[in-house]
């Protein structure tokens, strides 16, 4: 038992964070690390955004670590860790967009695709440095691997460890989309269904957490519901209080959506709910249609169509959610995210 709890000693991992929290806490600081320090390895999360001490105490610092760098880091940290390369452990990083996509994606908003193409511009020198790239779904790995030599899948965990149903008993429904504004022209591609569901059934409410970036095509839809998008903290006390009874995730056919994770099936379980997906990689890599979700293409009327059915038939209905909750414990088991990082931790100690 000792030696089991102590198998990691001496494995020190920084976590280069330059505001990508969500990502770096879903994928390693609330999933895996817990573990990992249960075996005695040293994590931490370094601000490198709001550090301004001289580079010399940095590196002090940072000496003889493991870095993880997720999504972007910033000009001056890239340089400094390339003239001092060998002062560092293993050099992993971790990507879930394909970042260079969204200049080739109609719709985006414009600030969107200023910043994820200024990461974009900047991810060759951090592929250059990593001697992994972590990508969270086959599609992105094959594109990654146009790029590097050693490109790993790490799919996303469930971070909630018990999940509470729904209750499909009660007359009122609420039907939930929660994405952000780069999916805004997912969910207007929608309107015409959302209108006319919301219209038929009067017990039912939409909400779309999208605040003052809700689309106009879904403007005027009776009893929608717009809160504002929460920041990651807030959003995670939210999903796991806040329960619905069906999930939205639409996913269009672009560049961008293209790399895309399974992970709204983790959120929509996450709220009791059950899914409706559109029938499309990562989703039919993961939802059997009728058994734990919906599967729709793209015209409206078919989402018009997935919503009466889950709407029709309450207990079939929750039977859907009850699997899919299963599915998401499966799929998204936190033993699978421990397991990939102290495989690559035992690697470089």
């Amino acid at each position: 038992m000792l030696a089991e709890a102590s198998s990691l000693a001496g494995v020190r991992w920084v976590v280069l964070s330059d505001g990508a929290r969500p990502t770096e806490d879903i994928y390693f600081l609330e999933s895996a690390a817990p573990a990992l320090r249960g075996q005695g390895a040293v994590i931490e999360r370094f601000e490198t955004r709001r550090y301004r001490l001289p580079a010399r105490l940095a590196l002090r610092r940072l000496a003889g670590a493991n870095l993880l760098i997720v999504r972007s880091l910033g000009e001056r940290w890239v340089q400094l860790i390339e003239r001092h390369r060998a002062r560092f452990g293993r050099i992993v990083y971790l990507i879930d967009d394909d970042l260079g996509s969204v200049k080739h994606t109609p719709g985006l908003p414009e600030a969107y695709v200023k910043r994820l193409s200024g990461l974009a511009e900047r991810q060759p020198a951090l592929l250059a440095l990593a001697d992994e790239v972590v990508a969270c779904c086959d599609s992105l790995v094959a594109q990654m691997g146009h790029e590097h030599a050693n490109v790993s899948l790490l799919t996303p965990p469930m971070l909630t460890s018990s999940i509470e149903l729904a209750d499909f008993t009660q007359p009122d429904w609420t039907i939930g989309y929660h994405g952000t504004r780069a999916h805004r022209e997912d969910i207007a591609h929608l309107a015409p269904a959302l209108t006319s569901v919301m219209e038929t059934d009067p017990r039912v409410r939409l909400e779309v957490m999208m605040g003052r970036h809700v689309p106009d095509a879904l403007a005027g839809i009776a009893r929608l519901e717009t809160p504002e998008a929460l920041p990651w903290k807030a959003f995670q006390h939210y999903q796991a209080t806040r329960r619905i009874q069906i999930g939205l995730a639409p996913l269009l056919e672009t560049p961008f959506n293209r790399g895309k994770s399974w992970i709204k099936f983790l959120d929509i379980a996450a709220m009791g709910g059950v899914g409706i997906y559109s029938r499309r990689a990562p989703y039919t890599e993961i939802v059997e249609h009728g058994v734990d979700g919906l599967l729709v293409g793209d015209d409206p009327a078919e989402w018009q169509a997935a919503l009466e059915r889950l709407l029709g038939d309450r207990q079939a209905t929750e039977a859907m959610a009850q699997r899919a909750r299963h599915k998401a414990g499966v799929i998204g088991d936190l033993h699978e995210s421990v397991a990939f990082w102290k495989a690559r931790s035992r690697e470089s100690s």
